[in-house]
């Protein structure tokens, strides 16, 4: 996917979830937050970040400006995290349809369909093979890394507990049923749940992949003003 009018900025402070400030030319600017995650560890003030600007195309959007990607310092390098929590979809949507991402036990060509609801969650996809097999597949954005290992969640989601037991029903019920984690950067060494941050999570997620549900994890090429899905990566638990 790919992003249009891209600005460098500096981050200032989160005054809330959804927005921040930023310094851009030598002006404060308030700048949309596509991400309700906690995000501590990259929006540290002073941070380079990368905007989406749009202006002459604002339709009803109340802020011109959405932060796209944040510069994250490590010990010799520069690691470039997109924490665009909408981007995950797009990505997987594209890499679907384009046979980047590969659904073990799903044949031939796919149908995809965004948004169905099977029990009481709503799933980001459903899809049909040639065979005429459901699945039903769950995206998960990944913005945290420890020691270049990814991690999720980055803070206690219920939600994403109540996902994964759907999913494991859906399972049970004859459905093919996939997770797949979005790694919003590039050269990680694997993905591992945050059992620090929630446990309960992590217990799921490995009782999940017990009962048959297909774990996945991709990383990303990430720049500026673009993100697509590169490579699989391996699951350190």
């Amino acid at each position: 996917m790919k992003y249009d009018k891209i600005i460098k900025a500096k981050f200032l402070e989160r005054p809330n979830r959804f927005v921040a400030i930023a310094e851009a030319d030598g002006q404060r600017i308030n700048v949309h937050v596509k991400n309700t995650g906690r995000l501590r560890e990259l929006l540290i003030p002073g941070s380079t970040i990368y905007l989406e600007d749009f202006e002459g195309r604002m339709g009803s959007r109340k802020m011109r400006f959405s932060l796209v990607c944040v510069e994250k310092k490590l010990e010799n390098s520069i690691l470039m995290i997109n924490i665009d929590s909408q981007a995950p979809n797009k990505v997987v949507g594209e890499a679907l349809a384009e046979g980047k991402v590969k659904l073990e036990g799903m044949n031939g060509r796919l149908e995809i369909f965004p948004e169905k609801t099977f029990g009481t969650s709503r799933f980001d996809f459903m899809c049909k093979d040639e065979d005429g097999k459901t699945a039903y597949i769950e995206v998960k954005g990944v913005t945290l890394e420890h020691d270049m290992i990814a991690e999720f969640p980055d803070a206690p989601t219920e939600r994403g507990v109540k996902h994964i037991k759907e999913m494991i029903e859906a399972k049970k019920s004859g459905y093919g049923a996939y997770i797949i984690f979005v790694i919003q950067m590039k050269g990680m060494k694997g993905l591992r749940p945050n059992d620090a941050t929630h446990k309960a999570f992590g217990d799921a997620l490995r009782d999940a992949r017990e009962q048959g549900v297909t774990l996945l994890a991709y990383e990303c090429e990430v720049e500026k003003d673009s993100l697509a899905v590169s490579k699989q990566i391996s699951l350190k638990f």
